[in-house]
């Protein structure tokens, strides 16, 4: 059967110790049996490590930071659209997801298709509104408080046992034993991601993650569930399993049915010695270990460019657990020239 023929444009090409899922991504979708693709790597550094994988892109393109400016980001893919034409376009990086959402119409007048979440459904699973998300939907969460200030910061000892976690906007978390690590990390971070900064109450248990693809409609298309076995000092999984817990999906299905979410979703919860399950986050796009659950039987890139472009998508109900990935690192050899490339044109 001959494939399909497709340009798919993607983001988050820094593999390092904190990896954006775009090389996953990419990976994912070479995988496809339906589709015959060539990428379009988008860039925002060039030193990501992505541009510099053999076989990976197809091209590469620079495009400006959406704290520059929503216009100015639309304006550059439009840009590159003209030049080169994309059929599918997806970002994986939580900041500049609200940039795409908000042009979601203005790119698809434009022959760019994307399959994200509505900007309410992003907005109302921000991790300083979680506490009231997990009321709505009857999901058990930390409680938290939300800083403005350093000068709050005296009153966590009031409301939360020390250690606790903190939290920026989009990235970055912390364990905190006292005041002082409070203040370093609302430092760190503050700085980098702004205000506010989340104390969210530390709770003892295991972290396991779920990976989701809803339609849209109330309907879970995919989801896995994985248990990290090994974490990086800034709390990314190296290495994880996918585990049989029907618990897990239940509680994915469930809020996927309620909130009609669109579009790739992570889950982080902690589920107890007691086994219960709290929900310390919502990842609202494809987190970096999404090649487990292709490895495992669910091709979840390839099914989301599907509903970016209108196609019936029957949903996934089986995988292989215990399925394990392993993360590791290696050296890239390349001439200057590349990189001099991409540095002074913006493209390759």
């Amino acid at each position: 059967m001959s494939k399909t023929k497709i340009t798919i444009a993607v983001t988050g090409l820094n593999n390092t110790d904190n990896p954006g899922p775009g090389v996953p991504v990419i990976r994912s979708l070479k995988d496809s049996e339906e589709f015959d693709i060539r990428i379009i790597g988008l860039v925002y550094e060039t030193l990501e490590p992505g541009i510099y994988m053999e076989g990976l892109c197809d091209k590469i393109f620079q495009i400006p930071y959406p704290s520059t400016g929503s216009d100015e980001l639309i304006d550059r893919i439009e840009e590159i659209h003209r030049r080169d034409p994309i059929d599918v376009l997806i970002p994986n990086f939580d900041a500049e997801l609200f940039s795409f959402m908000k042009n979601e119409e203005r790119l698809l007048r434009s022959g760019i298709h994307t399959f994200l979440p509505t900007i309410k459904q992003f907005q109302e699973r921000d991790k300083d509104k979680l506490p009231e998300y997990g009321e709505k939907y009857g999901i058990s969460v930390p409680a938290s408080l939300n800083l403005g200030s350093q000068n709050q910061i005296s009153e966590i000892k009031d409301k939360f046992k020390y250690p606790v976690m903190v939290k920026g906007k989009f990235y970055d978390a912390y364990m905190a034993y006292n005041s002082e690590q409070v203040k370093q990390a609302f430092n760190k971070i503050s700085s980098k991601w702004g205000l506010p900064v989340i104390i969210q109450e530390f709770v003892k248990g295991t972290e396991v993650n779920v990976i989701a693809l809803g339609d849209g409609q109330g309907n879970t298309i995919a989801a896995v569930p994985m248990r990290k076995q090994y974490i990086t000092d800034k709390g990314k999984a190296w290495g994880g399993i996918t585990l049989s817990d029907d618990k897990m999906l239940e509680i994915t299905r469930n809020l996927i049915r309620q909130t009609k979410w669109k579009g790739g979703m992570e889950l982080e919860l902690i589920k107890t010695v007691k086994g219960e399950y709290y929900l310390i986050e919502i990842n609202p796009r494809i987190p970096a270990w999404v090649y487990l659950a292709v490895g495992a039987g669910q091709n979840i890139p390839e099914a989301l460019v599907k509903l970016a472009l209108g196609q019936e998508v029957a949903p996934m109900e089986s995988y292989a657990f215990g399925k394990m990935f392993v993360r590791y690192s290696y050296d890239i050899i390349v001439d200057l020239e590349k990189f001099e490339t991409i540095a002074m044109n913006g493209e390759i």
